[in-house]
């Protein structure tokens, strides 16, 4: 009797280091890659899932996301969760080329993939329970309580994240199920955020999102190869998170209603950038440099002394990724917008990078008086398998 893929990965079979079932989905993308149709539209367009770092990072964004963090179960050790991430991996691999996964009875709901992308990371309680605390980055901790934060529980915390990113809902629907189903036997579903951005095609390629404040959000991001490599990519032990990344990802309320009231001059003081183009208050295109010592005619600083752009360049100065996106679930019955932003931001190391920003802003942002921050999480993202391996195997394996 032939073994089923989970029997494999779940007995004694796992022994073989799951080389068996890698190679298997290499093989199943690579053919499917090779054998599809020549095609532009953008639902048959692919992003690797195999690379030296995982996707759904560098990639520019797409136009909706999951985030999904579990709790692992009283069970799990080392063996459980390295077959747990065996599962995940060889699916996502699949999903991501527009191959079903395997035992996947909708089948055709996988082939058009739209750009999608799966990204892992593991919390900051996942290398206890792994037994090789030893083995956790430095700046994979919760991050210190700040002054604004009003944080619930149903927003924060976990031991696993699976990010999901794709340009057409279905196919993130669909996948975020099928990786939901490959975590059933190890973990529990502790938090769901879904997010979106502007329609693919609807804005010019490589134009900045904007959030539901109508504010251009990213426009400080790193661009190219070196810029990540300096500011995303960690380059410090311990060696198995090598080419791997941080990832902070805070769920920001916004009061619409009260930012409704507020007039468009004094929105663009109290961020120091202009709604139309982005551009800074002392320039005229979105990436011109900030001014910060410019001063109007009665002799008062152009961008406010509490403007958000010059408080987040106020101190030490280490940019990092933002790759957030916005939220709406409708108003509440009390007539209260329930929306915001899926704020993430990814860096080699929090603590030196994120966190002192963040501090800063907390102390005196005048956008703080519109917007909350509700949920809070740290993820350590491993760097990307090679063909035939798997997400983590450098520190399960």
């Amino acid at each position: 009797m032939s073994l089923t893929r989970r029997q494999l990965l779940g007995g004694a079979a796992v022994g073989l280091g799951g080389a068996v079932v890698g190679v298997g989905a290499g093989a199943a993308v690579a053919s499917s890659a090779e054998d599809a149709p020549d095609s532009t539209t953008y639902g048959q367009q692919t992003v690797p899932f195999f690379g030296a770092h995982q996707s759904g990072i560098q990639t520019p964004a797409q136009a909706y996301a999951v985030f999904s963090a579990y709790d692992l179960g009283a069970e799990a050790d080392l063996a459980s969760v390295a077959r747990m991430m065996r599962l995940l991996s060889d699916d996502a691999a699949r999903l991501t080329q527009g191959v079903p996964a395997l035992a996947d009875l909708d089948e055709e709901l996988a082939l058009s993939p739209s750009r999608l992308t799966v990204t892992f990371g593991f919390g900051p309680r996942f290398f206890d329970i792994i037994n090789r605390p030893e083995q956790r980055p430095s700046s994979c901790a919760q991050l210190p309580s700040f002054s604004i934060d009003a944080l619930q529980d149903k927003w924060s915390g976990g031991d696993l994240l699976i990010q999901i990113c794709g340009d057409d809902a279905m196919a993130v629907s669909h996948a975020r199920r099928m990786l939901w189903k490959d975590t059933r036997a190890f973990a529990i579903k502790r938090w769901q955020q879904n997010g979106f951005l502007d329609a693919r095609g609807s804005q010019q390629p490589g134009a900045t999102p904007r959030n539901l404040m109508g504010q251009v959000d990213g426009t400080t991001n790193p661009r190219t190869d070196d810029d990540f490599d300096v500011t995303v990519w960690n380059q410090d032990p311990p060696s198995w998170f090598v080419g791997g990344t941080m990832l902070a990802i805070r769920r920001i309320a916004m009061n619409l209603e009260t930012w409704d009231a507020v007039s468009r001059a004094d929105r663009e003081n109290s961020i120091g950038r202009r709604l139309a183009n982005g551009s800074p208050l002392t320039g005229r295109d979105e990436f011109d440099a900030l001014d910060l010592s410019a001063v109007d005619d009665r002799g008062l600083p152009v961008i406010s002394d509490f403007a958000h752009v010059r408080r987040a360049h106020t101190g030490p100065q280490a940019p990092f990724l933002r790759r957030g996106y916005n939220y709406d679930l409708g108003t509440t019955a009390g007539g209260v917008t329930d929306a915001g932003h899926v704020f993430t931001a990814y860096a080699a190391n929090l603590d030196t990078q994120f966190i002192p920003v963040q501090q800063t802003l907390a102390d005196q942002d005048l956008l703080n008086v519109w917007t909350t921050p509700i949920g809070s999480a740290v993820f350590a993202l491993p760097p990307g398998a090679s063909a035939g391996g798997w997400v983590g195997e450098g520190l399960l394996g």
